[in-house]
């Protein structure tokens, strides 16, 4: 079977495209409302850290609509939804607040309007304490961490970096990002009889917020229904912060006998959730005249907010991308999740990766201009090799290197070497717009490290007139994975795309199940859909090899016939006559991931099951008199494996190239000195435009790639890789900026390098000056 006549690789649309581009696509807001449903707000504190003096909500009852307001004192079970189970994250402050933003109480009202006005009405005396906001500031005030820190190291570090030929050490800022879904946060809660809730909800974790409504609720779990039909975006963000606003509806849905909805203004949605986290990093690099790495001390400071949650694994990829593509003989790594006076940040595309590969990319930087070479040359310099080059600072070995390859095939069809050179060029004329390009790679690690995560399962039923209804675990965020999942399973029974229907995702159907995140959707949920699918067609080929006397390896299915020697009937005739026959026609399915391990407290294992690779290339012109820069032109060239569907892992590779370039462009998060986030709403926040994409956009994938290992149909993930693609650009506006002081020095660029920050670099290298970072 080939990947050109494979049902699944046949690209067909996303499932539900018409129904998003003609706004017929349902979400949880456009459930339609039982009478009597009632809404809750959120009452936010105003204060970063201040114990609470006062909180009279006199005023806030008796605002007009108002049903009831709850607080700590009406949580039936307990008052914590931390993912972590470390108990640190309340539903309502007690006592203390510990950031701008963070829920006191909830208004229920009869109508959205009513309850928000209301909140508004809240008399609350504070007792500031200090607060601390940055995580440079936090390591030295001494605030604690929220999760214990992590150590990767292999080597001797010390003595490598004090005989390196050549040594370089630096600071780099990486600032955080906001999800900015297209739907916000949004839960509505329906009570049932006894104990029973159901809550629909745009959450990626749906067993999570089972779990976490369980716990607030005081009952078992097997009382909650979440379902989820669609989300419009989640990002990661939808994978933890979902949980306060499904708690909160559960409560005053039971509490109130009826249906309640809560869905918070963008502003504060921004302020109350969490978000990227943003990265201190410093970093100490010993090389030699080739540019080839010989040691690395790496120090990663994490902005965490108050709690713990997803902070420590978040830290702890960091650090498992802080070597990006690149072999280190002697690394040092260590984590500092610490704790600020800040909404808890949290899961985001790309889960701390990011901030490590960008580190691994500012130390090759900074040795290119050290050494006077093209960065892309020092980076063939390190990259993973056989041998005594292939194992990673977690002591797990690169075996599935393909990264050379991509390269040389991006570089060629880039037609990088002739286009550096006019870029030179063009610099030299010295004029006022200068020109920067980049080609930077990306190995990135697949699975849960959590390991028992990676896991998923599967419904699948067949139905006696041949129609095919599937639910999986994975949640449909828009990346398709519905349309996958659909694929893989109309490909295992021969039948046309269009016979299978994938359900909602129902803790009612599938339990336990894992957030779709991690890129793992497919990779899990894909898997666990064809267990489900081949139980099934083992019972109907034993089934078909008796009534036909057949022998069994002469039953297959394909052209949405059951063919039987030299014999096809109709599946759906074939099915009609299993059903008779009493054929069980359904079955749950699940898979695991295999071959993965880790232990933590040795910082050793193989958290990864296979890696992803890719590479990018941009160009861009910078405005030297105003740091005001346009994107000229980017290739792309990404590893998905044998493709599932080409059409949509194109979609993900350009949507995440797109995102990960504002990550380090535009999207600049900023809090003032109380602690408020001012960046609270999309005209203060800078999201890419459609006039900041590349003016010219190629996106390829290799055609030759296949999965190693034995993934779903050889596939790779392709959520999370590509979006550090975008370093390109940031690396492509380094260079255009250095082009002012003759390419003589690394203008270290903070991320994200806004139009300011490019200006106030320009000025800086051109003044000469030794502080160049920005």
């Amino acid at each position: 079977m080939t990947m050109k006549d494979d049902t699944v690789t046949s690209d067909p649309r996303h499932d539900s495209a018409i129904k998003h581009v003609t706004g017929r696509a349902e979400y949880t807001d456009d459930i339609p409302e039982p009478a009597g449903t009632l809404h809750a707000y959120l009452g936010l504190s105003t204060r970063a850290h201040a114990r609470i003096r006062k909180l009279d909500l006199a005023a806030v009852k008796t605002a007009p609509g108002v049903v009831g307001v709850l607080t700590e004192e009406d949580i039936p079970g307990e008052n914590d939804v931390s993912p972590t189970g470390l108990n640190d994250e309340p539903v309502f402050a007690t006592g203390k607040v510990e950031f701008w933003g963070q829920p006191m109480f909830a208004v229920v009202a009869e109508t959205r309007d009513a309850a928000r006005r209301a909140a508004q009405q809240a008399v609350i005396a504070y007792e500031d304490l200090p607060h601390v906001l940055d995580a440079a500031e936090a390591r030295a005030a001494d605030y604690p961490y929220v999760t214990a820190p992590l150590k990767l190291e292999r080597g001797d570090v010390a003595p490598a970096l004090r005989t390196a030929p050549h040594r370089l050490s630096g600071q780099m800022r990486v600032g955080g990002q906001d999800h900015m879904y297209l739907e916000g946060h949004i839960a509505f809660a329906i009570p049932g009889e006894d104990e029973d809730v159901i809550v629909h909800s745009s959450t990626q974790h749906p067993s999570e917020a089972q779990h976490m409504v369980a716990k607030v609720l005081g009952v078992n779990s097997h009382a909650v229904t979440v379902n989820v039909r669609r989300m419009g975006g989640g990002f990661g963000g939808k994978e933890t912060q979902m949980n306060l606003f499904c708690a909160v509806a559960a409560i005053a849905a039971k509490k109130w006998r009826c249906a309640v909805k809560i869905r918070p203004d963008r502003d504060d949605d921004m302020s109350a959730t969490g978000k990227r986290h943003d990265f201190v990093i410093d970093y100490d690099v010993g090389f030699d005249e080739a540019g080839r790495i010989t040691a690395v001390e790496g120090q990663f400071a994490a902005r965490c907010g108050f709690s713990a949650d997803l902070s420590g694994p978040v830290t702890d990829r960091a650090l498992f991308h802080a070597d990006n593509a690149y072999y280190y003989p002697n690394v040092r790594l260590t984590s500092h999740p610490m704790k600020t006076n800040s909404v808890s940040n949290t899961a985001f595309r790309g889960f701390g990766g990011p901030q490590g590969v960008i580190a691994a990319e500012r130390m090759i930087e900074e040795i290119a201009y050290a050494l006077g070479k093209d960065t892309l040359d020092v980076r063939r310099a390190n990259f993973y090799g056989t041998d005594d080059r292939n194992l990673t600072p977690y002591h797990q070995t690169v075996e599935d290197n393909i990264m050379p390859r991509i390269v040389d095939e991006l570089e060629a069809n880039a037609d990088y070497r002739a286009r550096r050179e006019a870029v030179l060029a063009y610099n030299a004329s010295g004029g006022i717009l200068r020109k920067g390009i980049a080609l930077t790679p990306v190995k990135f690690g697949i699975s849960f490290t959590a390991t028992w995560y990676n896991q998923a399962g599967s419904l699948v039923h067949v139905y006696n007139d041949g129609s095919i209804a599937l639910n999986h675990g994975g949640t449909e965020m828009g990346q398709g994975l519905n349309t996958k999942v659909a694929q893989i399973a109309a490909d295992a029974f021969g039948v046309d795309f269009s016979r299978v229907k994938i359900t909602r995702t129902t803790t009612e159907k599938v339990p336990n199940t894992s957030a779709t995140a991690a890129s793992s959707g497919s990779d899990l949920n894909g898997m666990a859909a064809l267990d489900g699918c081949e139980q099934i067609k083992a019972r109907l080929i034993e089934f078909a090899a008796e009534k036909w006397q057949a022998k069994p390896d002469t039953v297959r299915f394909a052209d949405n016939q059951v063919h039987i020697g030299s014999e096809a009937v109709p599946f759906a005739d074939f099915i009609k006559q299993a059903y008779m026959a009493r054929v069980q026609l359904s079955a749950a399915g699940f898979y695991k991931t295999p071959k993965i391990h880790w232990d933590r407290a040795s910082g050793k294992g193989r958290p990864f099951y296979y890696f992803a690779y890719g590479a990018a290339c941009s160009e861009v012109t910078i405005d030297t008199l105003t740091g005001e820069y346009q994107l000229d032109r980017t290739d792309i060239l990404h590893d998905v494996g044998r493709s599932l569907n080409p059409q949509l892992d194109i979609g993900q590779i350009e949507g995440a190239f797109i995102q990960g370039m504002g990550w380090l462009t535009t999207e600049e998060l900023w809090w003032d000195d109380e602690g408020q986030l001012r960046t609270h709403a999309p005209s203060t926040y800078k999201i890419p435009l459609a006039s900041d994409r590349p003016r010219v956009f190629n996106v390829a994938l290799p055609e030759w790639s296949e999965n190693r290992e034995n993934t779903i149909k050889r596939s790779k993930a392709v959520g999370e890789p590509p979006f550090m693609l975008g370093i390109s650009v940031f690396e492509a506006l380094s260079m255009a900026v250095a082009s002012v002081a003759d390419y003589k020095t690394c203008p270290r660029l903070d991320a994200p390098a806004t139009p300011e920050c490019v200006l106030m670099a320009v000025e800086r290298l051109r003044e000469g000056r030794a502080d160049v970072s920005g």
